[in-house]
């Protein structure tokens, strides 16, 4: 039985209507009636009624039409794994030490292309078809993507150590008002922005990436956020107890087969559950 006479007659079940699915596969109409005969007669039984007004599935045929999907969307997953051998991942933070081995584990012959990005688009190239899926933190508009939350990390304010909040437990937004935060460019994300602003409006110098944010800390004492556990060369991060924790999450676009494992193996690393 031919994956194509299957798909014969799966075109002929939803449309019930030899005519109508000799359209819709680009064919002519007798070649396709042959081969729906040659399926029943291999089957040894009728899988569809025929009338002058169309046709009618028999109850075998109900049962085939089922099958017949399951297994064409099983090859087709097949067909999509073995034509496609790279996948592209933007990267903003660091968190793919325990999702590339499992990842590995699971495609040792895919080539992974990973594109590092700066702070202006937390989405990685994502929405520009850069990149397949994204690796990234939160939060941004995610309007028209699908998402997993990975992990959450508290964040705080990053400060100099000679700052006289860098030496308190914890402060809040409040505390730092009037001072100078690091700001993305016009353009950026503003759910994004809004949130490594505290929820307020702020001004200050223009970054563009980490190292910028740093090096704004380090000569000009602008005030900024961060995860907290990194280490920032020397910098303090204070916990900010009035700022909800900032996600770690993965993004994509299309539910293709490569994609969908990958999610799967970050889910794997951080024992999460995908639904689909």
């Amino acid at each position: 039985m031919e994956l194509r006479t299957l798909r014969y007659f799966v075109a002929v079940a939803e449309e019930l209507h030899f005519g109508r699915a000799a359209r819709r596969l680009h064919l002519s109409q007798p070649p396709l009636s042959r081969a729906i005969k040659h399926l029943e007669n291999d089957l040894g039984t009728t899988l569809l009624h025929r009338s002058p007004a169309g046709v009618a599935l028999t109850d075998a045929g109900h049962v085939l039409l089922a099958e017949a999907k399951a297994l064409l969307e099983h090859a087709d997953r097949i067909r999509a794994k073995l034509a496609r051998t790279t996948i592209t991942v933007g990267m903003l933070g660091d968190h793919a030490a325990g999702l590339a081995a499992a990842f590995r584990l699971r495609h040792p012959d895919v080539e992974i292309r990973v594109r590092e990005t700066d702070l202006t688009d937390p989405t990685c190239g994502l929405r520009t078809g850069q990149v397949d899926v994204a690796l990234t933190r939160g939060p941004f508009d995610d309007s028209g993507l699908k998402t997993l939350v990975l992990h959450r990390d508290p964040v705080g304010a990053v400060l100099r150590p000679d700052d006289p909040l860098a030496a308190r437990g914890q402060i809040t937004t409040d505390d730092l008002d009037g001072r100078d935060w690091f700001q993305f460019p016009d353009g950026t994300d503003e759910v994004w922005r809004n949130y490594w602003n505290g929820g307020k409006p702020r001004s200050g110098p223009t970054v563009r990436a980490v190292q910028e944010c740093v090096q704004s800390v380090l000569w000009n004492g602008s005030v900024g956020l961060a995860p907290l556990g990194h280490d920032l060369d020397g910098l303090v991060v204070v916990p900010l107890t009035d700022m909800a924790p900032s996600p770690v999450v993965i993004a994509w676009t299309r539910d293709d087969p490569l994609t969908r494992d990958f999610v799967e193996a970050a889910a794997q690393a951080y024992r999460l559950t995908v639904t689909a």
